[in-house]
């Protein structure tokens, strides 16, 4: 019996020492309404053990990514593009519709809502995270 205690012990002491690894979680893509308008994409992104920064999102689907910021100024929506996203150590950072997405320019028009295309995401780091998203239809959230 204490063998079995002291083995839970020492799970319990090495679950606490794992360091938090850099992930990608509840990735979705929106497709355009009109074929010939971007889609955006959509995920969470899990910090690290370390802080980094996303560089980039690619996709074999899109031509062209571009990571993107929308903000309330002056009582109106306006939509920049950003050169990274900082990534601070152990921490969430949402890619949600009306705040952090990547724009995805010429995406083909044979997709349907239901499938699902790779996205890469590429960190400051070195590190890469390649994921899978859901295709949704324009005006699904969820």
């Amino acid at each position: 019996m204490r063998s079995l205690v002291a083995v839970m012990v020492a799970a319990v002491a090495l679950a606490g020492c794992e360091q938090a690894q850099l992930g990608v979680e509840d990735a979705w893509v929106r497709l355009p309404a009109v074929s010939s308008r971007p889609g955006a994409a959509y995920f969470t992104v899990k910090g690290g053990a370390d802080a980094t920064s996303l560089l980039a999102v690619s996709s074999p689907a899109a031509v062209r990514t571009e990571l993107h910021e929308m903000k309330h100024e002056n009582g109106m929506m306006t939509m920049s593009p950003l050169k990274d996203v900082a990534i601070p150590a152990g921490a969430t950072v949402k890619f949600e519709p009306g705040g952090k997405h990547v724009m995805l320019y010429d995406l083909s028009p044979e997709l349907r809502a239901g499938g699902k295309i790779p996205l890469r995401l590429a960190f400051a780091n070195g590190k890469t995270v390649e994921i899978e998203a859901e295709l949704r239809a324009p005006g699904q959230e969820k």
